[in-house]
């Protein structure tokens, strides 16, 4: 693809860093990628993803527009509570970039459509906010052997890592098993600053971005955490565990399943 002389105007500012130019402009605007939750962690993803020249990105979220979600989710506004959330984001991504193809999924994530619906992306973005539907993308982004970036926020902290199946650590390494119901309480329950969701929705963005460009050190083998309240990052290291269930040298797990019952909340996006 060649760059148009309007495209060169609009990434200027990226084309000019030596790690990415036109050619590496280029490999942002022909890649596809798939951001699961419109929410507080998908809201900056996708705002920075569409800005940069993200050629196709895909949105999933089956819920609409609140108003309690504006403290956090800023991708939409109040003109559009009461939509859904794919479209209100559609709308706003597509005024911001006119030339990204949005292609909105106004559905809940389940083990029957979830193969289907990443198949086609480069690499997957979890905003989500709930344990069933963060297993089920691990699962699923390892089966198909898909990049995925997570995220995770709560009250005052959040968390990031990168997950390259097969190579590195993925979520099951880190975290076996979904916690017993009501062990953990919600955003909804437990409140969140909004500030925060920016923070690791943003760093997400620039793992993707790091990822669509191979440049950088991604956050493989390693969880990024961060505190709001003293400003504070530090890293931890995530070795790949062997007897992972998932992604180990005998996988217990080898099929697609869905967590509800087990964790007994519905699937809600941050």
């Amino acid at each position: 693809m060649k760059l148009r002389d309007d495209q060169i105007e609009r990434y200027s500012r990226q084309i000019l860093l030596p790690n990415i130019g036109g050619k590496g402009q280029e490999k942002l605007l022909n890649a596809k990628v798939l951001v699961i939750g419109a929410g507080g962690l998908g809201s900056p993803c996708l705002l920075y993803l569409a800005s940069a020249g993200i050629g196709t990105l895909g949105i999933v979220d089956s819920d609409k527009v609140e108003l309690n979600n504006l403290q956090r989710q800023i991708v939409h506004s109040v003109n559009t509570v009461g939509k859904s959330k794919v479209e209100s984001a559609k709308e706003r991504l597509s005024a911001i970039n006119p030339d990204a193809k949005i292609i909105s999924y106004d559905a809940r994530l389940t083990s029957a459509n979830i193969l289907d619906i990443i198949k086609d992306y480069d690499m997957v973005v979890d905003g989500s906010d709930n344990f069933p539907t963060r297993y089920l993308v691990n699962d699923a982004c390892v089966f198909s052997k898909k990049p995925l970036s997570h995220g995770g926020i709560f009250r005052f902290d959040g968390q990031a890592l990168t997950i390259l199946p097969g190579k590195f650590a993925c979520y099951r390494c880190l975290f076996p098993e979904p916690p017993p119901p009501g062990l953990v309480p919600s955003c909804q329950e437990a409140g969140i600053l909004g500030a925060v969701a920016g923070v690791i929705g943003t760093i997400q963005a620039n793992e993707v971005l790091k990822y669509v460009l191979g440049i950088g050190e991604l956050l493989t083998g390693k969880l990024l955490v961060f505190n709001a309240l003293d400003s504070f990052f530090r890293q931890v290291k995530v070795p790949r565990d062997p007897k992972c269930p998932v992604c180990g040298a005998n996988p217990s797990i080898t099929k697609l399943i869905d967590y509800e019952q087990f964790c007994q909340i519905r699937k809600k996006e941050a």
